[in-house]
């Protein structure tokens, strides 16, 4: 490359302002309301000097990933999505770095985030925070009030505003809010005074100003982003200059993509092109240039593309050029473009008549298609511009050289265009040996699931032995999956050996699957004699050789590489301790001569709803390897949740009209439950029955009727929210309440369900529990109608959001008081359960340690039931009341009577978490999470009570199921038969999250070139991580619950 290729030409625009309003969708300016809420802005588009594009953002349409792209012309990782919580400092060479380091002074005003990634670059800043999304006034006002100073200032080339208002509404109340209009007049009205500025600072023979207004992300239908739909990718890019020519009309804006303003920005401002970018000039920009310069605005592009494209590809092929003479005349200038050879590539010409023969020849030999990556075609344009240049120097100003100039920038354009995409494609690399180094310990973790101990005891008769089951929790690893996975690193090709090990271990814990689900659900797992083998440190040291060999070798480190290496070699023993247990644990069940029968924890046998459990578990994983089934995983779950409602009729139909058993029996086999006279003799306090008041009579119709009602409930809720990718469009229950009209009714709705929820949870709560519940329910339609979701009785119309006090004031302050006074209840009910479990732990008496154990879980569900319904939006309580119902009905009716083991009740509690986590209207996009949850109650951003009531609310459905099932299993009468059950719960539990989790992150790997990675497999593949820190924690929940402390007399 010569210096030459390099050179930048003089810059374009004296000053320029960068304008960014977050959440900035294409239709808020180009749509039908874009004239009567952005009038200037539309004027300028229409009439004014001005270039209009829409700009499309690649998922994830996150703020932080979309300013790194809008400033390195990079794609970002999507871990960037969890890297945006806590900014990093940008390192990757930018448009920023490049104008600080060429002398530019640059000020910023706005999001924090551009302070976090460019400390120091600024000569001014003031950053506000863009999490706490109650507050869409003050964040913009401490934008604007810098703008009349710093408008009339002199001392600044570059001026980037960041408004986050426009975003906080989105995630209030959407993007069809009655304060959208509103923002989006007075962004327009900044607009139009920075534009008056700029165009009166000008003056005669001095560069033209320019005014840059972009969207980082556009916005969904229910006012979120971070996925791929359309609404969400396009926003508008408009720049103003006198540079430019005057519309005469408003036109269609063509489509460019959002790394495209990188170089064109730098270029324009006499800035290097970023290394990394993989953007292309918009030739709008530069149209008004002479057409040598547009040449060498392109060239420079294309050289810098071709080179990046050469470093991504080591092995590219480069072809050669020559020139042959004036006998080999090519057709390609005469009819416009390139001529593909026929059969085998030999070559391609380009000639033009008029011009000595020879002058624009080029002959490219070997193997080259044209068409592949763009980067032939630069190659030729690039000879043919040398040509064209010497033509030019020598005065040559016929129309013909015109006409192939005006040629060879379209060949520009098209080779330009290819090498963009090409790169798009093939730009993300992986650390492939960080990768399967973080697989084999997520595998192995997994795979060691049913750690159990022998509990030995001694009585004056003789020795008894005891087994109780402990679960090893390792949930948190699952992350090292997803920030393993990040691009634009080397790749680096280390320990192909260990993935077919990898799939030997997932099939074993698929093959193991059917016996941990079993009544004994044991497998035992020889961790300490692992230390004592040889195979393991002859594991260890190859373990650290190839490790060395990988860092020492690679021209780029990996991941573990930068890690401390006392750290690195402390996970090399822990991986292959591990893997020597695996295999020692996989030897059992392998035939020995002598010894047929392989030794195995216990037998089992599957029943027909075995069968459907394991089937609908295992179907499930496997869905997960298609994209579509991965976006539209409700669907799954909701045909799942229906077989299995259908199966359990077929149950329930057998026990009373075909087995007809005798109530003896029944008796002998204990159910899980107590029924009320026991739980009176007992002092228990799980027993529906008893409370609801259920004649023995009416039980069997009561029992047949469930499953069916649960039918009714799910398809009710699939009707309020719509969710997925293909219908999440359409109108749905949610959009007709939430509307104006309908508040009488979301009203009345809202009063019923916080009336039932009440009715199911106190039964089980003590006379003080009972009273703040009341209280908390009583607060959380306080607070619902203080924000404007709902009306008190007493008033003819609600107080909206979009009453002039919240206009001017925002909503920081408006139901916070409410809020906060059902905290107070929410921690009083939890204080109590923990109380009662600690106390529960030291009685002596069995029967009331029981007792306070069974009230100090249900109070424990109940705080959580009452935070889950202050952070339920209004619309989704009727959600949460059928939760609870459900999980009465069944409790009472169908686990209790049909005596389904530990294990079937634990799946099936599992299925219907995942079904109510679709039921909110969450999906497997990043869109659909409402961090508005966040910040009930709060004033102000907090990041670990926003983060942690964000997760709480997404993950309720889920959480409420599981806390559910420890409830459940913990209310048997047997102290022993309770502690085995929660021991055959957790295991189950775990092995449910493990077998998905494990299985995705193997396939992601595998899949980390498919065309949707990103946009689809990446955001599951963030929600597995979530979802398996959630489970961890209820995991641990139920290892403290197995701690059977009972003293006995």
């Amino acid at each position: 490359s010569s210096p030459n290729s390099t050179k930048v030409p003089p810059p374009l625009f004296k000053r320029v302002v960068i304008m960014l309003i977050d959440a900035f969708r294409e239709d808020f300016v180009f749509g039908p309301n874009g004239k009567r809420f952005m009038p200037y802005t539309r004027h300028v588009v229409e009439r004014g000097s001005s270039h209009s594009f829409i700009a499309k953002a690649r998922p994830p349409t996150v703020t932080m990933p979309r300013i790194k792209a809008l400033t390195t012309g990079s794609i970002p990782g999507f871990i960037d999505v969890v890297m945006n919580l806590n900014s990093p400092a940008l390192l990757e060479d930018n448009l920023i770095w490049q104008a600080k380091n060429s002398g530019k002074r640059i000020i910023f005003y706005g999001d924090d985030t551009w302070v976090r990634l460019f400390p120091k670059h600024f000569m001014e800043s003031d950053g506000t925070t863009s999490f706490f999304v109650s507050d869409y006034t003050e964040v913009d006002n401490n934008v604007t009030r810098h703008l009349d100073s710093t408008l009339k200032r002199d001392d600044w080339d570059m001026l980037i505003l960041h408004y986050l208002g426009l975003d906080h509404i989105g995630h209030i109340s959407g993007p069809h809010s009655s304060l959208i209009g509103p923002k989006l007049l007075e962004m327009d009205d900044v607009i139009k005074k920075i534009h008056g500025s700029l165009i009166s600072q000008e003056s005669e023979g001095t560069l033209p100003n320019l005014l840059v207004l972009c969207g980082d992300h556009g916005m969904s239908e229910t006012g979120s982003h971070g996925g791929s739909s359309e609404p969400e990718t396009s926003t508008p890019l408009i720049l103003f200059s006198p540079a430019f020519q005057k519309k005469v009309g408003l036109e269609q804006p063509a489509v460019v993509e959002q790394v495209d303003l990188a170089p064109t920005l730098a270029l324009a401002l006499a800035l290097p092109i970023s290394q990394n970018s993989v953007g292309r000039l918009i030739p709008a920009v530069f149209e008004e240039a002479s057409l040598r310069e547009q040449l060498r605005f392109l060239h420079i592009n294309g050289h810098q593309l071709g080179s990046l494209l050469k470093d991504s590809n080591p092995n590219f092929h480069k072809g050669s050029s020559w020139g042959l003479g004036a006998l080999l005349i090519g057709m390609s200038f005469w009819f416009g473009g390139y001529q593909r050879p026929f059969g085998h590539k030999f070559g391609s010409l380009t000639f033009c008549p008029q011009v000595p023969l020879g002058c624009l020849l080029t002959w490219t030999e070997g193997p080259v298609d044209f068409s592949e990556d763009g980067y032939e075609q630069f190659r030729v344009a690039e000879k043919a511009h040398g040509n064209w240049m010497k033509l030019y120097m020598e005065g040559n100003t016929s129309e013909v050289l015109s006409n192939m100039g005006k040629k060879l920038l379209k060949q520009y354009l098209e080779a330009l265009q290819a090498m963009s995409a090409a790169l798009s494609k093939q730009l993300g690399k992986y650390d492939m040996y960080s990768m399967i180094v973080g697989m084999s310990l997520i595998l192995q973790l997994w795979s060691q699931r049913g750690n159990h101990s022998q509990l030995e005891g001694a009585t004056s008769k003789g020795a008894q032995q005891s087994k109780e089951e402990k679960s090893v929790l390792f949930k948190a690893l699952t992350l090292t999956g997803t920030s393993l996975m990040r691009s634009k690193d080397t790749s680096v090709a280390a320990c192909p050996f260990l993935q077919p090990l990898l799939l030997k271990v997932l099939v074993l814990l698929l093959l193991a699957m059917p016996e941990a689900l079993s009544g004994a659900a044991c497998v035992d797992v020889p961790v300490a004699s692992a230390f004592l083998s040889l195979p393991f440190y002859l594991l260890c040291l190859l373990g650290s050789s190839i490790h060395v060999l990988v860092c020492t070798s690679a021209e780029a480190s990996c991941y573990f590489c930068s890690l401390p290496w006392l750290l690195a070699f402390t996970a090399i023993l822990f991986s292959s301790a591990l893997l020597c247990s695996l295999v020692a644990m996989a030897a059992r069940y392998v035939p020995v001569p002598g010894n047929p029968q392989p030794k195995t924890s216990s037998g089992w046998t599957l029943s027909e709803l075995d069968v459907l459990l394991l089937t609908g578990t295992v179907g499930h994983t496997l869905s997960l390897s298609a994209s579509s089934f991965v976006e539209e995983e409700h669907q799954t779950w909701y045909f799942l949740l229906n077989t299995l409602c259908l199966a359990i009729f077929q149950d329930v139909c057998r026990k009373y009209f075909r087995e007809r058993r005798r109530l003896g029996d029944e008796e002998e086999e204990g159910p899980l439950l107590p029924s009320a006279a026991e739980e009176e003799a007992s002092q228990a306090t799980f027993s529906p029955a008893a409370e609801l008041g259920v004649s023995v009579g009416s039980e069997k119709w009561l029992a047949l009727a469930t499953p069916i009602l649960t039918l009714a409930c799910c398809r009710l809720l699939r009707s309020l929210n719509q969710t997925g990718v293909q219908w999440a469009h359409l109108p749905d229950l949610s959009h007709w309440l939430n509307s104006g009209d309908h508040k009488v009714v979301l009203s009345l709705l809202a009063v019923l369900s916080l009336l039932l929820i009440f009715l199911l949870v106190q039964r089980r709560c003590s006379l003080v529990s009972k009273i703040a519940l009341a209280l908390g329910l009583l607060g959380v339609y306080s607070y619902r109608a203080a924000v404007g979701n709902v009306l008190f009785p007493w008033q003819h119309s609600g107080r909206s959001i979009s009453n002039p006090k919240a206009i001017t004031h925002g909503l920081e302050s408006i139901g916070t008081g409410e809020a906060r006074f059902v905290y107070v209840f929410v921690l009083g009910i939890l204080f109590t359960g923990v109380k009662d479990l600690l106390r529960s732990q030291m009685m002596s008496s069995v029967v009331e340690g029981r007792r306070l154990k069974s009230r100090g879980l249900w109070e424990v569900y109940s705080g959580v039931v009452l935070l889950v319904a202050l952070l339920f939006r209004a619309h989704n309580l009727p959600t949460l009341a059928c939760c609870l119902l459900i999980q009465t009905l069944m409790a009472q009716f169908i686990w209790k009577k049909l005596h389904y083991d530990a294990a079937q009740t634990t799946i099936m509690h599992y299925w219907f978490g995942q079904a109510f986590f679709y039921f909110q209207g969450n999906s497997n996009n990043i869109a659909t999470v409402d961090i508005s949850v966040g910040f009930v109650g709060l004033e102000s951003y907090v990041e670990a009570p926003a983060v942690f009531l964000t997760a709480f609310s997404t993950y309720a459905g889920p959480l409420l199921w599981a806390c559910h099932l420890v409830c459940y299993l913990s209310s048997e009468r047997n102290s022993e038969r309770a502690a085995v059950s929660l021991g055959h719960g957790s295991y189950c539990f775990a092995l449910l999250r493990s077998i998905p989790a494990v299985f995705y992150v193997v396939l992601v790997t595998a899949l980390r070139y498919h065309l949707f990675i990103w946009s689809v497999f990446s955001p599951k593949l963030l929600y597995e991580a979530m979802h398996t820190l959630v489970t961890a924690a209820v995991c641990l929940f139920f290892t403290f619950m197995d701690q059977d402390r009972t003293r006995r007399p």
